[in-house]
């Protein structure tokens, strides 16, 4: 399968997944509490689980020393977004708690649910070690500027603390195997595998269920959300591949850090903004009018970035 045909088959599966979600929402089966119970599964066992199996076993200790590059890329990504967001929110004229949701929004892209699937599907050898570095810098953003964005204005403060969490964790012990050259387990490893395996299905449910509890026309009104799907997900993508190009790096991570930049609003700034007390209802808007959007803008973003190759 060419890599288009497999980012539309991982797409068609998400929306399986969302349609599922949904549907058990309205059918009373899952309940929000569930919901929240499946969030935490998901983003504390299950994504660093996957994360570490995947590195562990796909990738090779020569590999690492060449991926140096991507911690400055994905620094100079979110210096970029973050005077995008800015410029938005005047542009917007957008004030007070929703100006720090929106600039939340327009930094931080839902990697770990959907762009894990998507890129170890695409490069099933090095791509979940692309997006691992990539998390580096990402969680970093996250519980500093991510904090400062999602509080109410002059509440944020950043925890050093924060940083330490089982994502952060299964990145730097399946580095330290990796160099070592420590293998995991036979049936360890296939344990884990089959752990991992659920993060996905179960985080796409999450998110439709979560959708099936909003005013969705309430969101739909706001423009400012689809200004989050013009930069972030169509001319940031772009943007990123054509400076690469300019780079001695090869095509494969080329093309994996600008699908990861067209991604739609991390589900992370919703949970952030709702425990802080900030707008989570708007940043629940952006993570749906997003995601939707994704459908039709991540398959045309690949095809067209393989159209300039």
């Amino acid at each position: 399968m060419s890599t288009f045909e497999i980012l539309l088959e991982q797409i068609g599966l998400f929306v399986i997944y969302l349609l599922a979600g949904v549907i058990l929402i309205k059918a009373k089966v899952l309940s929000s509490e569930m919901l929240e119970a499946i969030s935490r599964y998901v983003v504390k066992m299950a994504l660093p689980i996957l994360v570490f199996v995947n590195i562990t076993d796909g990738v090779e200790k020569t590999t690492l020393i060449h991926l140096v590059p991507i911690l400055f890329i994905t620094a100079g990504f979110y210096f970029f977004m973050l005077f995008c967001g800015f410029g938005m929110t005047k542009l917007f004229h957008l004030k007070g708690d929703k100006a720090g949701i929106f600039q939340a929004m327009s930094m931080f892209g839902n990697v770990g649910f959907m762009g894990i699937p998507i890129i170890t599907s695409i490069f099933p050898q090095n791509g979940i070690l692309y997006i691992s570095v990539f998390t580096i810098i990402d969680q970093f953003m996250l519980w500093t500027l991510g904090v400062k964005f999602t509080t109410p204005q002059g509440e944020g403060k950043f925890n050093p603390k924060k940083l330490i969490n089982p994502a952060t964790v299964a990145i730097l012990l399946a580095v330290v195997l990796v160099l070592i050259e420590i293998r995991v387990p036979e049936l360890l490893d296939m344990g884990l595998q089959k752990i991992g395996g659920t993060a996905s299905p179960l985080a796409m449910i999450y998110v439709g269920g979560i959708f099936a509890s909003i005013h969705i026309t309430k969101y739909l009104k706001e423009f400012a959300l689809y200004g989050i799907v013009l930069t972030k997900m169509i001319i940031a993508p772009v943007l990123m591949f054509m400076i690469l190009g300019l780079l001695s790096i090869s095509e494969e991570i080329r093309l994996t850090m600008s699908l990861i930049a067209g991604m739609p609003v991390m589900t992370s700034v919703v949970m952030m903004a709702n425990t802080s007390g900030s707008d989570g209802d708007y940043a629940m808007g952006g993570v749906f009018i997003t995601t939707v959007c994704s459908i039709i803008t991540l398959p045309f973003i690949c095809w067209f970035l393989q159209c300039i190759l």
